[in-house]
């Protein structure tokens, strides 16, 4: 069995993992770390895995919590990753990062996307960012196998690039012209609450934030780069809507050329043939964001408005899952050898 740490525990981060490895047929989870609810068991904390994982959270610098393991899975903000990893990697642990502390390779990259948040742009641990690899497991299979420390990708970013990745791969669209409008359940921003995620600001209310810069725009612009060949820059807009999970993406490029439907829909069920957790689907399915939630899975819809000569793709991801906790589990799967699907493969929830 695979022993499994979780670092932030307490978070909705935390305690999908742990719902998520509850159901795992290889891994024990060995330890629970947080700042708050210490010393208590998570079922305490969170009363639906009483029965399921009672195990007691652990302080922050405790034998427990200093405990060896072999995968450390910190689901915790910006900047607390970078100053764990080495002592973890020294005790033989790999590690799944949830911030963006890892999802860059150079101390300039991290420094772009730190300042897009208002944080400190020196990387505490800039001698590891070369070892890190991007966890987008179906672009980085390969480099992830092999990896000790993964940076999981932002959730607007999972959804944005997997839609883009055909697209922008196979040269569909004009570079220029790619935009990704994206909206996003509440837990998106976390579980501690503040005055804009109160209940009477956030019911029948929807709203458009960071429009300076967000920050997962990086990681986009990088991934989508690559795959093209080329710098890419993209309109990124995000948005949040009234629902407690999901993201949906609307992303819209001119096409190089004239397409069919049909053909966009044949070349991106050829390029995620072999991916479990992609699915595509045409232009008049009816497809939204419940159906993907509770799951791993990034739903794709495939349009062409021919009258304005534009490709359209709805990417429909569950922000907590694929975007998060699901996307890290793939990851260790991968890290370890496992089948992809290793607790992963189950049905969602509906309605």
């Amino acid at each position: 069995m695979i022993k499994a740490k979780i670092v932030g525990a307490g978070g909705y981060g935390g305690v999908g993992l742990a719902e998520l490895l509850t159901g795992h047929p290889d891994v024990e989870i060995t330890a629970l770390v947080a700042k708050e609810n210490t010393g208590q068991p998570i079922s305490a904390m969170y009363p639906h895995l009483e029965g399921f994982l009672d195990r007691v959270v652990a302080a922050p610098g405790t034998a427990d919590a200093d405990a060896p393991c072999d995968v450390v899975f910190m689901a915790t903000p910006d900047r607390v990753g970078m100053t764990l990893a080495q002592a973890e990697l020294d005790r033989g642990a790999r590690i799944i990062d949830y911030s963006g502390d890892f999802r860059f390779n150079t101390p300039d990259a991290y420094a772009d996307y730190a300042g897009r948040i208002g944080l400190d742009s020196t990387h505490l641990a800039g001698d590891l960012l070369p070892e890190s690899v991007y966890g987008l497991t179906e672009l980085h299979r390969e480099e992830i196998a092999s990896a000790h420390i993964v940076g999981n990708p932002g959730c607007f970013a999972v959804s944005c690039i997997l839609g883009l990745a055909p697209a922008v791969k196979h040269q569909l669209v004009q570079p220029d012209s790619l935009i990704c409008d994206s909206k996003t359940g509440v837990s998106g921003a976390g579980k501690k609450p503040g005055p804009a995620f109160h209940y009477p600001a956030r019911y029948e209310n929807m709203n458009a934030y960071r429009l300076t810069g967000h920050q997962h725009v990086c990681e986009i612009e990088r991934e989508a780069g690559l795959l093209a060949g080329a710098d890419l820059k993209v309109t990124f807009t995000a948005q949040v809507a009234p629902m407690t999970r999901g993201i949906l993406t609307c992303i819209y490029g001119t096409l190089t050329n004239p397409i069919s439907e049909q053909d966009i829909f044949d070349l991106y069920s050829e390029f995620y043939r072999d991916e479990t957790f992609v699915r595509i689907y045409g232009g008049d399915a009816g497809i939204g964001t419940v159906h993907a939630r509770g799951t791993n899975r990034c739903l794709l819809v495939v349009s062409v408005d021919e009258r304005t000569n534009r490709l359209r793709i709805v990417s429909h991801i569950d922000n907590l899952l694929k975007g998060q906790a699901g996307s890290a589990v793939q990851n260790m799967n991968v890290m370890f050898g496992l089948p992809e699907t290793a607790g992963l493969d189950r049905p969602g929830m509906y309605p």
